[in-house]
């Protein structure tokens, strides 16, 4: 019966964080798609719908504008409906009769909003939990002993010296003399991995008292204790969380860094240097982030930035149906003084939605079948 229990509650556990993931994914789209609306009412555009979501109505509310506020029934989406959008109005507030600029404006707002969200959620990682930069929480008598230890059988390549040992509260700032930067692209665990059983290396620390010093340690691996990231026994790590002002000035340079990392990986899927195991659609990316967000709640703030950067890169790729596209084919536009045949650039972007769906559809299938 305890058995029985504790598998429903653990079920039940799941099905929350999945809900959770579910909920950021749709906060996600809602911003980018309010980026849309609220940049194309303070320009004058007739706006229709805006819905979160798709499907069936659950919830339908007419404003006094005339707009339809809307929350739909499948929760993996949402949009924002423009009068002649997508066909011909008489309406000079419509979206195809407004000047291409203002047109480019709004279809450049959806990504924009995405990558200034994704700003604000580094800035609340970096503030609130701390990323990359690691911190000592807690040191036992095992570390010294251990480092006692290795000192003896690594006294040859020591030159009779005694290795360090880390103090609770000590930031590490550089590995080797190289600067621990989620920005600079050498991150922590990047540094570390480098670092082989037995070796020196030292540690740049911050103590607690504000002092910096270089301590040179070793890497000691057991194989009887698990996660031991640093391969130090006795030492815990933490992260360090940044002030307000550290924070204010890296959430702009993390949230770039995250944008560049899905160019490049966009770059290497289309080139054949990613597996497309590591390729995910929505289902895939809600299992992912409910699995992580399980193991420590710090993860959820990790994925928000770096979905959002997502969704602002993805978006203004100039592929058909995305807002990239849009803009490229508004852009001719203007540059023509007339636009491509409607009716083309309908079905061309028809095809990209297609194309779209069955790639997505078919990675999540791809990655819960293998």
């Amino acid at each position: 019966m305890l058995a029985l229990l504790a598998s429903f509650s653990s079920v039940m556990n799941t099905i929350l964080y999945i809900l959770l993931a579910l909920l950021v994914l749709l906060v996600m789209i809602t911003i980018h798609e309010f980026g849309h609306y609220i940049v194309g009412k303070k320009l004058g555009f007739k706006i229709n719908e805006f819905a979160i979501g798709f499907g069936k109505a659950i919830f339908k509310k007419t404003l006094k504008s005339g707009e339809v506020f809307s929350i739909r029934i499948i929760p993996l989406g949402g949009y924002c409906a423009f009068a002649g959008e997508d066909e011909d109005d008489a309406d000079p507030k419509a979206f195809n009769n407004q000047k291409p600029w203002k047109r480019m404006l709004v279809q450049f707002a959806g990504p924009f909003f995405n990558f200034v969200s994704a700003i604000i959620f580094a800035f609340i990682l970096l503030v609130g939990f701390g990323y990359d930069i690691r911190t000592i929480n807690s040191v036992d008598p095992m570390h010294a002993e251990q480092m006692k230890q290795l000192s003896t059988e690594l006294s040859q390549e020591l030159n009779g010296q005694q290795l360090d040992t880390l103090q609770e509260g000590d930031i590490i700032r550089e590995v080797n003399g190289t600067k621990v930067s989620f920005i600079s692209g050498n991150t922590f665990n990047r540094l570390i991995e480098d670092i082989g059983v037995n070796e020196i290396f030292t540690f740049t620390v911050e103590h607690a008292d504000g002092t910096t010093e270089v301590l040179t340690l070793a890497k000691f691996k057991n194989p009887d204790v698990e996660n031991d990231e640093v391969g130090m026994l006795g030492v815990t790590l933490g992260y360090y969380q940044y002030t307000f002002l550290e924070a204010i000035v890296n959430c702009v340079p993390v949230a770039a860094v995250m944008a560049w990392e899905v160019l490049v990986f966009l770059f290497q899927l289309l080139t054949g240097g990613v597996a497309l195991s590591q390729v995910g659609g929505p289902i895939t990316t809600i299992s992912t982030m409910a699995e992580y967000t399980q193991i420590n709640i710090m993860n959820l703030f990790i994925f928000l930035p770096f979905i959002s950067a997502n969704l602002a890169v993805f978006n203004i790729l100039p592929f058909p149906a995305l807002d990239g596209s849009r803009m490229l084919f508004t852009g001719i536009e203007w540059i023509r003084g007339k636009p491509i045949n409607r009716n083309v650039e309908s079905w061309i972007h028809f095809a990209g939605l297609i194309v779209l769906f069955a790639f997505v559809i078919f990675v999540d299938i791809f990655n819960l079948v293998t």
